[in-house]
């Protein structure tokens, strides 16, 4: 199969557009499992309903584990937002509605992997934080009392994309049941790599439309800053994830 050039390369993968589908294949520092696993969580995310693209088949490509699924041909939420921002309310609200349409929904027992399991080992491989930090976001951790239900990990507004005003959510790799106080910090957290106005404006409007308090959600703020050091994002501050730590613990 020649699938010639990439149409984008991520950190964990390169997309390929072929035959009006997409083939994601996975980079070379990733287990082989991990098409699989993301296949699944998508395929779960679209057997409830949720507009995601619909998974074809997971195989092999280039020696390397590869999911091939519905090309959405759109544009992104994020490209959007960012050659539009004086549309800025319109298109935050489109990116708080979508997560919602996510968060309502309770995760079935076993369907996806728990939330908390996945912080702790996030947490537990974050080299830069030393054993009592760890020690400390671990309690944290098991202090925290929630309904478990859909969240994806990663929703920011460049996994979203817009084909005939219809928005679909795409990157389910990090999805899992839990808390959706904490999915609603880690988006806060992404927006405010970049931006706080607009990370304060998506954490005002989900605030306003939930009835959700912005102390309840922070609550999470070292948690998830605290497991994002693991991730080793050449984009992220470091720095920055250590100061929210050590602010909120």
């Amino acid at each position: 199969m020649n699938v010639g050039k990439p149409i984008a390369i991520g950190n964990t993968a390169s997309l390929y557009l072929y035959e009006n589908k997409i083939i994601k294949v996975f980079k070379d520092h990733l287990p082989p499992t991990e098409a699989l696993n993301e296949a699944k969580k998508q395929e779960y995310a679209y057997s409830r309903g949720l507009p995601v693209p619909k998974i074809f088949e997971v195989t092999v490509l280039k020696s390397r584990p590869a999911i091939i699924m519905e090309y959405i041909n759109g544009e992104t939420l994020g490209d959007l937002l960012m050659n539009h921002i004086e549309e800025a309310k319109h298109y935050m609200d489109i990116c708080v509605n979508e997560q919602q349409k996510l968060h309502v929904l309770v995760v079935e027992s076993d369907s996806l992997e728990p939330m908390s399991e996945k912080l702790k080992r996030q947490i537990d491989d974050a080299d830069v934080l030393d054993p009592k930090l760890k020690d400390a976001l671990l309690k944290r951790l098991d202090t925290i009392l929630f309904e478990p239900k859909l969240c994806h990990g990663d929703f920011h507004p460049f996994n979203v994309i817009m084909k005939d005003e219809k928005a679909y959510v795409l990157d389910w790799v990090d999805s899992t049941s839990g808390d959706i106080r904490a999915d609603v910090y880690r988006t806060y957290l992404l927006f405010s790599q970049s931006s706080s106005e607009l990370a304060e404006k998506y954490m005002n409007k989900y605030c306003k439309n939930t009835g959700l308090s912005r102390e309840e959600i922070f609550q999470w703020a070292p948690i998830i800053a605290g497991a994002r050091l693991a991730e080793n994002v050449s984009s992220e501050d470091n720095n920055r994830l250590m100061e929210i730590v050590l602010k909120y613990l």
